[in-house]
């Protein structure tokens, strides 16, 4: 199967580890059926090549995946699948993939704000405040999306030199929860007046549009979000098992 090189991301200084960004890779092609149960991947030496990476950093991907119980390693024979059921990715819930399908999500950090939540955001949570996130989204390096994330107060506030590209990484190592399920609605919108500049389409065009409200233990969402996405760029994605 080919696979997109994974590169390092130097204009984001908190982007994850190599070795992690692998171990992600893999862990949504096993979630998307792109590889299946059993089946045994290509020796390392090709993998490590195809990635772009040493074989020493994609045997800590792999070290990764076989500690979530989603590889074996079989002396003499190779690495193998092992479909749990219980992908715990940080990605798990992101559902925009390229048109070919997959894709590593990563993104550029355009702004991180402590604020009043505005009378136009759905109610979500317990507090009146929360912490804002814009960013510009990729998939490999193509510019896919610009979205707004909002966390409500009770579940923290996010430092912006702590944050990666992953949320969801965050919000499990810094705040200590994790967002177990989550609320999409699908549908067209208008981009937003801060859209950056060096996104696909301009402020004010039309483009996909998808509105979430996530979960972690609690009975109220505790992360609304709105994500703009280029349909020429990105399919969004929902497997049913």
């Amino acid at each position: 199967m080919k696979r997109p090189q994974v590169t390092p991301n130097n204009r984001n200084p908190n982007a994850l580890p190599i070795y992690v960004q692998i171990s992600e890779l893999l862990i949504r092609d096993i979630a998307a059926g792109r590889l299946i149960d059993g089946e045994r991947l290509p020796p390392e030496r090709d993998m490590a090549v195809s990635l772009n990476v040493s074989v020493g950093t994609l045997r800590k991907s792999l070290a990764e995946l076989e500690k979530k119980g989603m590889l074996e390693r079989i002396h003499g024979s190779g690495n193998y699948i092992r479909e749990t059921g219980t992908q715990n990715s940080v990605y798990a819930m992101f559902r925009l993939e390229l048109p070919e399908g997959g894709g590593l999500p990563r993104a550029d950090i355009l702004s991180v704000d402590y604020l009043e939540k505005p009378a136009d955001l759905p109610r979500f949570g317990l507090s009146d405040y929360g912490s804002r996130v814009r960013r510009m989204r990729y998939l490999n390096d193509t510019i896919i999306a610009v979205e707004e994330i909002w966390l409500d107060e009770s579940a923290g506030i996010i430092d912006r030199s702590l944050l990666s590209d992953s949320l969801y990484r965050y919000y499990q190592q810094q705040l200590g929860f994790w967002i177990t399920r989550a609320e999409d609605r699908v549908s067209i919108g208008t981009l937003p007046d801060w859209t950056p500049g060096g996104f696909t389409k301009p402020a004010g065009q039309t483009a996909g549009y998808i509105e979430r409200f996530s979960w972690s233990e609690k009975a109220e969402p505790v992360e609304f979000s709105k994500t703009w996405f280029d349909p020429d760029r990105a399919t969004y994605v929902q497997r049913l098992k």
